[in-house]
């Protein structure tokens, strides 16, 4: 990475963090803090919910996944529409009635206190990890384009991201996030027309090899639940994706900001299917990428290992894009992951207020002390985040840990929101034995091949399976125990 390069970088890095920062006059209140002052643009809620669906994760692994096999990660994205319309139907409406700025005080009305400590500690413990895992991700990614020392790189990235969401609150969350949304759109197209503009024969000859090579393959419709067929892939994105934008208090706090619940619906609807295009874009180029190193450039040889199609992406930056665009391109992949970090600082710090400080310490506290609870606890969750991105230099898939870990923190909590609005019975011992089977389950899909052998039943289901009979186990069991105590009453 050259002079120019990192001067369009940094330049990048501070303006949004001074940006962000700016906005430190408008948090009067905490509520402010969490829920704005109800005059943040629906057009930039919905580029901050496709902001925070969109990480580094999704910027580097899509193409690195298109690159080495085909397009069976785009099922993921047509499960979309399914669960969007689903959240804007039945969650959406449910929050705005509630007006609360914690999406899990649904969980105390409906089954108990209990409930709602389980649900925000769940999520507590999810973000953590994903915070974690994604300022990694970043650093190892710009460790790979720039020699630049990782641990150096997440400190850097995660105390960043800290300060100028810790001043700004929510609206500077939602107004970065909206710009770093643009701003990793804008990279992809690049990227896209470099190519195009390289190739001998233009765009129609990544289509030709692409056809030739299968690259657009959608994957198996086999009905084979080992493997992540089209339908495997298409029913846990379903379920996944209800999660995102039913329950999950990154985006229950975005649907509380706006005036109306119109607005709130249709910021969240176009948020998601937004994720549609873009993320069959980001499986083009790493079929460009394909056809382009097979007509116009060479692979070094430490790449032309499949498994390594990851890191051929930011090797096409630094190596392929002239000066000035690969700056632009490294500052799109930090947006992607930026964009979501901050989300996850300020949900964080909204949870432990609303679910905790408030309830169970004072709960009539000054304002005053409530928003130094928000710094407080953002600091402190920020930190941690940091603690465990360092503590991931020694795993050996990051990725991993985070599938294992998320399943297990979060898999038990879509079950019993389901249970919760669908279920007409209201009754405590249904749901906690419902919860208690789902989690059963869920821990005995993610550990059977370890403690029970390849060839065991557990075994015998792919990963992506996990979240999916977890939270069918809970809804079941759950209304069914309720279902029966109710008729012997």
């Amino acid at each position: 990475m050259n002079t120019i390069d990192i001067i369009v970088f940094f330049i990048y890095i501070g303006g949004i963090a001074l940006f962000g920062g700016s906005f430190f006059k408008k948090n009067k209140t905490s509520s402010s803090y969490t829920l704005g002052n109800k005059d943040i643009p629906s057009w930039v809620v919905t580029m901050s919910i496709f902001a925070t669906f969109v990480s580094s994760i999704s910027y580097l692994a899509l193409p690195g996944n298109a690159f080495q096999s085909n397009w069976n990660a785009l099922v993921f994205s047509l499960s979309l529409p399914i669960a969007t319309l689903i959240a804007v139907k039945y969650f959406v409406p449910l929050y705005r009635k509630i007006n609360s700025p914690s999406a899990y005080t649904f969980m105390e009305q409906r089954f108990g206190a209990w409930a709602r400590i389980y649900v925000s500690l769940c999520y507590l413990l999810t973000q953590l990890m994903r915070i974690g895992t994604i300022l990694y991700l970043l650093a190892l990614t710009l460790n790979a384009i720039t020699g630049w020392d990782i641990t150096t790189v997440i400190v850097f990235t995660g105390l960043i991201v800290a300060v100028y969401s810790m001043l700004g609150g929510i609206t500077a969350v939602l107004w970065t996030d909206a710009i770093q949304g643009i701003i990793l759109i804008i990279g992809a197209f690049v990227c896209i027309g470099f190519i195009f503009y390289n190739l001998p024969e233009g765009p129609s000859q990544i289509f030709s090899i692409a056809v030739e090579k299968d690259k657009f393959s959608l994957g198996s419709f086999d009905l084979d639940f080992s493997k992540p067929t089209f339908w495997v892939v298409l029913i846990y994105g379903v379920f996944i994706n209800l999660q995102n934008y039913g329950i999950d208090q990154n985006y229950v706090q975005r649907y509380m900001v706006l005036k109306s619940d119109k607005e709130a619906q249709r910021s969240a609807l176009i948020g998601g299917l937004i994720y549609l295009p873009i993320s069959a874009l980001f499986l083009f180029i790493g079929t460009s990428l394909f056809a382009y190193y097979n007509s116009v450039e060479v692979l070094p040889e430490a790449l032309q290992d499949i498994s390594k199609a990851d890191r051929v992406f930011p090797h096409f930056i630094v190596n392929a894009l002239p000066p000035g665009l690969t700056g632009l391109m490294i500052a799109s992949i930090f947006a992607a992951g930026m964009s979501t970090i901050s989300t996850s600082f300020n949900s964080s710090a909204t949870v432990f207020l609303t679910d905790y400080y408030n309830k169970y310490f004072k709960q009539d506290a000054s304002d005053k002390k409530r928003m130094q609870v928000l710094y407080i606890s953002s600091f402190i969750i920020s930190i941690i985040g940091i603690a465990i991105a360092i503590a991931m230099i020694n795993v050996k898939s990051a990725l991993d840990a985070w599938w294992k870990l998320s399943s297990i923190f979060s898999g038990g909590m879509l079950g019993l929101f389901l249970l919760g609005i669908f279920s007409k019975t209201k009754n405590v011992t249904g749901a906690i034995i419902g919860m208690i089977t789902g989690i059963l389950i869920i821990l005995w899909l993610t550990f059977s091949e370890v403690i029970f052998g390849p060839d065991s039943i557990g075994a015998s289901f792919h990963t992506y399976l996990t979240i999916v009979f977890g939270t069918i186990a809970i809804f079941l069991v759950g209304f069914l125990v309720s279902s029966l105590m109710k008729s012997k009453t």
